[in-house]
């Protein structure tokens, strides 16, 4: 039979999640010291140097020195990406607010000089387009 008990196997889980939720938070902070424009490459180096050396101790003073300012960087990238997806949704579906409808009564103008609308159309046509 086995000398492990309910307790040590408690253990071992903690002390496994524990190396698991380290290694996640320092990969995300090699990230986040990669991605600061702010610090120099001396900078860089020395908070790497830091972190491999004296992992435990590394990390939790990078998180107390630079807590605030990752929560910072990580805000602004996320503001990018989002305003990045917005615009990207906005041309994909031609709804680009005032330059979408320009684009629309430019076309619907160009459709009723090449005669393919009549003027009543194109006035129909365009009061949709100013309604929306």
């Amino acid at each position: 039979m086995s000398d492990t008990s309910f307790w040590d196997v408690i253990l071992w889980m903690f002390w496994f999640m524990l190396l698991v939720a380290w290694i996640t938070l320092f990969f995300r902070l090699i990230g986040d010291i990669f991605s600061d424009h702010e610090l120099s490459g001396w900078g860089k180096a020395l908070w790497m140097l830091f972190l491999i050396f004296m992992p435990w101790i590394g990390v939790l003073v990078y998180l107390i020195v630079r807590g605030k300012s990752m929560q910072e960087r990580a805000i602004a990238r996320a503001q990018e990406h989002d305003a990045a997806f917005r615009s990207y949704v906005q041309d994909a579906a031609g709804t680009a607010g005032s330059s979408g409808m320009a684009n629309q009564l430019r076309d619907l103008a160009k459709l009723r000089d090449d005669g393919v609308i009549t003027a009543a159309d194109y006035d129909t046509a365009k009061a949709k387009v100013l309604a929306s």
